[in-house]
This record gives C-alpha cells, structure tokens and sequence, in this order.
C-alpha cells in the first residue's frame, strides 16, 4: 500500500471522523474483541509499512494513540513483596529494649515525658539510650500519645523582649482554678523569669484584685532581692491597672503588654500554667482555698528545683537561675562520653547533652534581607 492508495476520494468518510471510529466497534461487535484486535493491528501495521502517520493510521483503524505508544513501552519487571528492614548492628538487643521499657513503665517515671524521663536518668548518671530510641520502643508497645490539647495560634506582630542572662525580663499572668461547686473560682498569681523559667513568685487569692497583685510583685521583688528590667504581662484589668503601674514606675521596672487578645504575646507564663494544669496529678476542682495553695506550693517547688525544661537544655529552672547549670552540663557530658566508650558503634557521632540557649525572647523579630549593594 502506497500513500496514493490513501488519498481519500470525494464522498469518502473524513479521516477521525466519529464515523470511522464507529466502524472499528462494528467490527469489534461482530467479529469478537480479539479477532477485531487482530484484524485492526494488522491493518495498522500496514498503514506504517507504508510511511502514513501514527495520528492518520490511528483515526483510519479507530486505534488510540495512546494504546499504540503503550503497546511499544515494555512493562517494567513485577516486583514480589519487599523484604523486611533489617535490624541496624548497633541496635539495642531485645533485652536491652525489654528493660528500657520496663524503667519508661514504672511507677517512678510512668506520668513522665520521655524527654524528661532521659534528662533525669542521665543527671543519675545512667544513659539508656537516645530520646528518640525510647520513643520507638514505647511506640513499639503502645505507649506514646499526645495527651495534651495542644493549640495553634497564627503568626502576629508582637512585642519583642530580649533576655541574656536571670533577672532581666519577667512574665506575670494570673490563671483560673476551678473551685468546689459550679461558678467558684480561685485565682493564681505567677511570675517567672523568662531566662531561667524559675517562678520567683505565686499567690492562690481567692479573687483578683488591682491592689493584690500590687502586693504580689512588691514581695516578689523583695524577696529575690534585685529588681528585673522589664516585667511583662498581657491587658488583664489588674495588669493594666493604676496601683500595679504607680509600684513599677516607683520601682524603675520597665512595662511591656501583650497585644489585645493575643496569648501568644505572653508564651511564658501561657505555657507555665499548661504545664501546670496538665499534670497528671492535677484535680478536676479543689475543695477550697487551703487545698489550692498546699497544691500549689508543692508544685511550684518541683518545677523550680526537678522539673527539666526542655527550653533550658533540659535544666531545671533553679539550676539555670542560680548558675549551676554548667557544672550539670559539664556531668551530663562524662556520662554520655562513658557510654559512648563502651558502645561507640550505638551513635553516629560522638554524643553531646542539649546545650543552654544563651538569649530569651519574647517573639524574637524577623531578619529582613538585605538589599545587595
């Protein structure tokens, strides 16, 4: 077949179209799927022989091009299933994993996040294994989940503080504790360093009050024996009020507000009060004022003086505040050289404790690039 045989004579039915198409079903529909196949690749063979285009050939044979270009690929091998990821040399054996386990599920440690659970064991002089490790291996048994309601706050602009060192900026807010019936409510006054994460003060008043919190941050001050630079706060009534801003100014305390309704201006004090009202100990509503501060006199005292932050390097806030945090560090690091001696093969580097970040910030601001010269 010659291109001279394809020209297509007048009346002829128009290369693509739906009729020529239609003609390549009839054929499929009397002679058998198959035998049409057949049939339609033999005649499109041929059209090829004869130098007619692929788009032509396929609109005379209804054929699709598509089906055409696949038909010449050929198919990729048939993978089986995939085998199952080996076990990496330097992994903990099962027994060693049993008993990692076993401490993450004692009584000691069972209300405990895993990162504090490292920082405590590490500061006892005993290092298990990486954080991430033992989060597999309580993921592996059904242990880990997130049980707090975390929530997500939109990016603003917001007010900056820089802290380099304790003693330069504090935080103050003022929090809701339930009380014994429906519409009874106790007030919590903390203020904390920003630096260390150490609480230099807390009052459980039974409302709050403009002269109160006056009061408050005069013993607070006092009792720490040296004035902040700044104290920070959010626009509640006794924060912005007329004795709270006369004892600053007497004081020659700096002012800083967050924003209207805006918590993410205070993070400090926002995430003191989570981690207080998150602990596992934590009651639903408190019997009465008394019960309240004994609560909180005992949590206040384990913050400051056992509870690793992980925004101090996993430090306890009374260790940064009062300078001992190095001599931690400088532990934490024979501990981990230790380990790392007798099973180097378990790290791909040699192992180092969460350093202590050298500045705090209240919404650290944004770095504009600089235009090129």
């Amino acid at each position: 077949m010659s291109r001279t045989d394809l020209w297509e004579p007048r009346g002829a039915i128009p290369l693509g179209d739906p009729t020529t198409r239609a003609l390549a079903g009839t054929l499929r529909e009397r002679t058998g799927r198959q035998t049409a196949r057949e049939v339609l690749t033999t005649t499109f063979a041929d059209l090829r022989a004869a130098d007619v285009s692929v788009t032509k050939s396929c609109a005379l044979t209804g054929l699709s091009r598509a089906t055409h270009y696949r038909h010449l690929k050929p198919s990729g091998p048939v993978h089986g299933p995939w085998p199952a990821r080996r076990s990496p040399p330097q992994a903990l054996d099962a027994g060693e994993r049993a008993r990692v386990l076993g401490m993450l599920a004692g009584p000691a440690y069972r209300d405990l996040a895993i990162p504090q659970v490292w920082a405590r064991e590490l500061d006892r002089g005993r290092y298990w294994c990486s954080v991430s490790t033992m989060y597999r291996i309580a993921r592996a048994a059904g242990q880990v989940r997130e049980r707090r309601r975390v929530a997500t706050h939109p990016a603003r602009v917001r007010p900056e503080l820089l802290a380099r060192g304790p003693g330069e900026v504090w935080s103050w807010d003022i929090t809701a504790l339930k009380g014994p019936v429906k519409g009874v409510w106790y007030k919590c006054y903390v203020v904390l360093d920003i630096f260390s994460r150490y609480v230099t003060g807390w009052l459980v008043a039974a409302a709050e009050d403009a002269v109160l919190a006056k009061d408050f941050l005069a013993d607070a001050v006092a009792r720490n024996g040296a004035r902040p630079h700044t104290i920070h706060a959010d626009r509640g009534g006794a924060m912005v009020s007329k004795p709270v801003s006369e004892l600053l100014v007497a004081l020659g305390v700096l002012r800083s507000h967050s924003r209207p309704r805006t918590s993410n201006d205070n993070p400090y004090s926002e995430a003191q009060f989570k981690t207080l009202k998150y602990m596992p100990d934590f009651p639903d509503r408190f019997g009465s004022l008394a019960d309240a501060r004994v609560f909180c006199e005992g949590f206040f005292l384990a913050y400051n003086h056992e509870h690793r932050h992980s925004g101090i390097g996993m430090h306890t806030p009374a260790s940064v505040h009062f300078g001992t945090a190095e001599q931690i560090h400088d532990q934490r690091q024979a501990t981990l050289d230790q380990a790392y001696a007798r099973h180097p093969e378990r790290f791909t580097r040699r192992p180092r404790p969460p350093e202590l970040p050298d500045v705090a910030w209240i919404n650290q601001p944004i770095e504009q690039p600089q235009p090129a010269p």
